[in-house]
């Protein structure tokens, strides 16, 4: 009886999700995916340091910034950006976070709103442009230790080392999400510190005529705005976790509030350091050169510290996207968008295949460059990001009253006023885009478009398991009535 119901939720499930499934796929006496309740969850710190590491890790990577528009600039644009996009996309985490607290994510928002089809497209988009992220952590790594290390800079000792960095933090994240989030708090401390004691120590040198530095006439504004939207973005990337959070309807908002903090300041004071105490010569402002400016300012016991807090940095940053990743296929697995196997979980209730996925793919996108991977990502990620507006929109009007535990405090048209300077962020950041990362990205796009139908196929053909969780919310049961909440 109790597997005839099983099979019954598991058809009503898969038909709402436009999905297909039958009692064949659900065979007697099979042994049930550990779930997260079997697990520890992840408790607030550790959830704020993850959320940091996802965004950020540090001012590692800012250097850019300088080198295109100047030292003025910059610093206004960490201090502008975060009002035009990392406030927005934080308060929408929260509210889509806490209605839909499961893992997946943006991929159950925007399926919620726009349908399965358009929730896998917001799924591929976004593993893409998270792995394409990821892949900048390894090169970043060894941009910071070749100035010390100059086998590092290129060929096979290059290549070696990036394989045995994506290793070793690959099997980090198969131990468990737990460690990764204790992991990231000591990361995150000692890789800031160092820039506490750069700051106290630059005091007697800064000329602040420095920070004023600006023409406007020779900046490299794709590089300016693909640099701030890349050092700012990701706030969405805990959502496809959620379902691993302790009492996320009450963590996810706080843990969001006190990182948006702790990242802001974690670039904007080490930036004011660096280009008060320091002659600027933008030249030289390229990802590496905190380092340089470090020695300048200490010596060189404090350019190692710094090297050896990016290296750190790179290490929390790496383990915390592919965490959110490969949960984020986990998710799509639950809700029968991938074959069942991806919903697979080691015995430290980690996701698998999704691991071994993700760190295929930073292995293949590794041999990028800094700027290529930068623009890259920001492409796809920013259509995702479209989705996700859309989605959020649609849900406040055709949804209502439906169950929000967190609620930014403001009605319809609010909502839709908050999204309009992101979206104006978002068309500057594609219009800047080059002709080659246009290309690249848009045959992304269409591998998604194609790859879901495909799928389907193969799903109603039997060739390989899917299969939707019972003890997921029917996303689409309550379409008929807008005051019935999605989470009852």
């Amino acid at each position: 009886m109790a597997e005839k119901l099983r099979n019954t939720a598991n058809r009503q499930a898969s038909a709402a999700m436009g999905g297909f499934s039958d009692d064949e796929y659900v065979s007697v006496g099979e042994v049930p995916l550990p779930r997260a309740d079997n697990f520890k969850r992840v408790s607030m710190l550790p959830l704020v340091f993850i959320i940091f590491y996802e965004v950020s890790g540090g001012p590692f990577g800012v250097e850019d910034a300088v080198g295109a528009a100047g030292p003025l600039l910059a610093l206004l644009g960490f201090l502008v950006f975060p009002f035009i996009w990392s406030i927005p996309e934080a308060l929408l985490t929260a509210e889509m976070g806490t209605m839909f607290p499961e893992n997946g994510g943006y991929v159950v928002w925007v399926s919620a709103a726009l349908g399965p089809y358009w929730g896998f497209q917001q799924g591929w988009m976004k593993w893409l442009s998270g792995v394409i992220d990821n892949a900048l952590y390894p090169v970043l790594f060894l941009d910071y230790l070749k100035s010390a290390i100059p086998a590092l800079e290129g060929g096979l000792p290059r290549v070696l080392a990036v394989i045995a960095l994506t290793v070793v933090l690959t099997y980090m994240n198969y131990r468990g999400l737990t460690i990764v989030g204790w992991v990231a708090v000591l990361l995150g401390i000692f890789s800031l510190l160092p820039f506490v004691v750069m700051g106290l120590v630059a005091i007697p040198k800064l000329e602040p005529s420095r920070w004023f530095e600006v023409n406007l006439q020779d900046v490299d504004w794709n590089l300016y705005l693909n640099t701030l939207f890349w050092n700012l973005n990701y706030w969405d990337s805990i959502s496809t976790l959620a379902g691993e959070v302790d009492n996320p309807k009450r963590t996810l908002p706080k843990a969001l509030f006190y990182a948006l903090i702790l990242v802001v300041l974690g670039y904007f004071f080490p930036l004011l350091t660096g280009t008060g105490a320091v002659s600027v010569n933008r030249g030289l402002w390229t990802d590496g050169y905190f380092s340089d400016i470090a020695k300048i300012i200490g010596g060189v016991w404090l350019r190692w510290w710094v090297q050896g807090a990016a290296a750190m940095s790179n290490m929390g940053m790496f383990v915390a996207e592919m965490s959110s990743d490969s949960f984020q296929l986990l998710g799509m697995a639950e809700r029968g968008m991938l074959p069942e196997f991806f919903g697979k979980r080691s015995r430290h209730g980690t996701p698998l295949i999704g691991i071994i996925f993700s760190a295929s793919g930073v292995l293949l996108l590794s041999w990028l460059s800094f700027q290529e991977i930068v623009a890259a990502e920001n492409f796809l990620y920013c259509f995702g990001m479209i989705l996700e507006f859309i989605a959020f929109v649609w849900l406040r009007i055709k949804h209502p009253n439906a169950s929000r535990p967190y609620k930014i405090p403001v009605g319809t048209v609010g909502a839709i006023l908050m999204c309009i300077p992101p979206t104006i962020l978002i068309c500057a950041v594609l219009a800047l885009s080059t002709l080659k990362v246009f290309l690249i990205s848009m045959v992304a796009v269409v591998i998604g478009l194609v790859m879901q139908p495909c799928l389907r196929y193969v799903e109603k053909k039997r060739w390989i398991k899917f299969s939707i969780s019972s003890d997921l919310q029917d996303l689409h049961a309550n379409n008929q009535n807008n005051n019935v909440s999605l989470l009852d």
